[in-house]
């Protein structure tokens, strides 16, 4: 796990290659709600990229899921000594993958310095922004999650809340996290919590050996994101079969079916993040 596995570098796919659910619910006369995302496989690399003031943006996905309002996802790129946005706060909870780059994370009034591979969490109304403090581009996954306790959160932000037991805001660095070894590889816890917005939100970092299976095909009702940083998976959900390599994202709708495989001749790693809400099945 040389190299790519070194800086953990995210491709977080988006173009579409694999079938969605989607449906459309008339809001009004003429007018019909986004489709519902369903299980599939994507590729941002294959996008192209539009130029920004500060670099350059991939807008990825922005749709409801079966247990999420709306989740959006797009890939930033920001030139060095240059900052994402003024800092601002907002009520969806956003979670950030870094890709490439170096950068300085300001969060409430404090800075800590984030690099490849690293997790940002910003928890509800929490003040923040991101600098490139490098001199390379750096490139990131930004993910929002809307739910229907995103409309409830403290305007004064999570922080100044200080509700307890839930996720903070902050850096989570996978290479901290204990090394769990299993049979087919090895596995990183890297965050598990409830947070202000989500009643389950966790990551862990996967390796896994050539030819092996994580678990037999399964569903469950949470919804899964999985980031693949090398390696060739064969993913399978609900009859559909799919490649994903580096530079891939595989999305697992609540309940759908569905398996993965390292059918590569190396070890393959990949980052997994299990959200739940209150509209997930029990």
């Amino acid at each position: 796990m040389q190299g790519l596995r070194r800086v953990f570098l995210f491709g977080l796919a988006i173009l579409p290659v694999a079938i969605t659910t989607a449906f459309f619910a008339p809001a009004s006369a003429g007018v019909t709600t986004p489709p519902r995302l369903g299980s599939a496989v994507f590729r941002w690399g294959e996008m192209p990229l539009t130029p920004s003031a500060t670099g350059g943006r991939r807008d990825v996905a922005n749709q409801p899921t079966a247990t999420l309002e709306n989740l959006e996802c797009h890939v930033s790129t920001l030139n060095p000594g240059l900052t994402s946005h003024p800092p601002h706060r907002h009520p969806q909870e956003e979670f950030i993958l870094i890709q490439e780059g170096t950068v300085e994370v300001h969060l409430n009034g404090t800075a800590q310095r984030a690099s490849a591979g690293e997790l940002l969490f910003f928890a509800a109304n929490d003040l923040h922004n991101l600098t490139n403090v490098g001199d390379t581009p750096a490139t990131y996954l930004v993910f929002q999650l809307t739910t229907a306790a995103t409309h409830a959160v403290p305007p004064e932000g999570a922080l100044a809340a200080a509700r307890p037991g839930m996720l903070a805001s902050g850096v989570y660095r996978w290479d901290k996290a204990a090394v769990e070894a299993a049979k087919t590889g090895e596995r990183r816890p890297v965050c598990d919590s409830p947070t202000l917005t989500l009643t389950h939100f966790a990551c862990h970092e996967t390796i896994l050996n050539p030819g092996e299976a994580p678990h037999a095909s399964h569903h469950h009702p949470d919804e899964e994101i999985v980031a693949v940083i090398e390696g060739s998976l064969q993913v399978e959900f609900n009859g559909v079969v799919q490649r994903a390599g580096p530079d891939s994202i595989i999305f697992f709708g609540s309940n759908d079916e569905h398996g993965m495989k390292n059918v590569g001749t190396t070890p393959a790693a990949y980052y997994v993040f299990r959200i739940a809400t209150a509209a997930t099945p029990k």
